[in-house]
């Protein structure tokens, strides 16, 4: 199962880095929802990965970072959760509490197929956006990367 979450990891990084090149590419045409979607995929990777190691962490969830720094952002979160994999049982589980306080418990797996979950349906909407703005959408879709 590690061995299925590390290809999820490394789709997830692939597509992350096409978003980045779009955004820097795109910086005058992307718009301000396009924007806060793709900062928030960053920013919740970053706090996931955080809550996994029970670390401070460093962004809250609606964050807007400079499009200069994404590209290091989504390096690091990516090498985060590869460190997670290596290290932690999936089975592990990690109590954390949300922005409310509200305590929680989850498995290792559950999180970090959480994570990936959770990019693949902002970058549905980024995609949604970019077409409405005129920009080509990023392809996404797992089976077409798998090919």
């Amino acid at each position: 199962m590690k061995t299925f979450h590390e290809g999820l990891f490394t789709y997830n990084n692939h597509i992350n880095r096409q978003l980045v090149s779009a955004f820097v590419e795109n910086q005058k045409k992307t718009s301000e929802k396009s924007i806060k979607l793709f900062n928030h995929i960053l920013n919740a990777h970053e706090i996931w990965n955080s809550r996994i190691l029970q670390k401070k962490n460093a962004f809250l969830p609606w964050d807007l970072h400079l499009p200069e720094t994404y590209l290091e952002m989504e390096e690091k979160n990516f090498e985060t959760s590869k460190s997670i994999l290596n290290d932690l049982e999936l089975n592990t589980v990690i109590q954390y509490s949300n922005f409310k306080g509200d305590p929680f418990t989850n498995t290792v797996g559950d999180i970090l197929f959480h994570i990936i979950n959770h990019s693949t349906y902002h970058r549905g909407q980024i995609a949604s956006d970019f077409k409405e703005g005129g920009l080509q959408p990023v392809v996404s879709d797992y089976i077409h990367y798998k090919r």
